[in-house]
């Protein structure tokens, strides 16, 4: 599997709405940072679904190698 590109080592900051669906980048080549917009398409990448349970402020990963998936973990302080 190839290594996404880091996008920026800290977090992209997302309003999100609750009961609303969105989806992360995970090869870090999107242009609509961080979400996917199809540019992984012919590599090993999927987006990453997130569901809001509630509406607030959440941390989508910057870095493309979080383990919780779309949000951020604090890996980003390891690279």
């Amino acid at each position: 599997m190839s290594e996404p590109v880091v996008v920026q080592k800290a977090p992209f900051a997302v309003e999100v709405e609750a009961g609303k669906n969105y989806f992360g980048c995970s090869c870090g080549q999107s242009k609509k940072q961080p979400f996917c917009d199809g540019t992984h398409k012919g590599s090993d990448f999927a987006p990453v679904k997130y569901e809001a349970e509630k509406a607030g402020k959440v941390f989508f990963c910057g870095c493309k190698n979080s383990a919780r998936g779309a949000l951020c973990d604090g890996t980003h302080n390891k690279l």
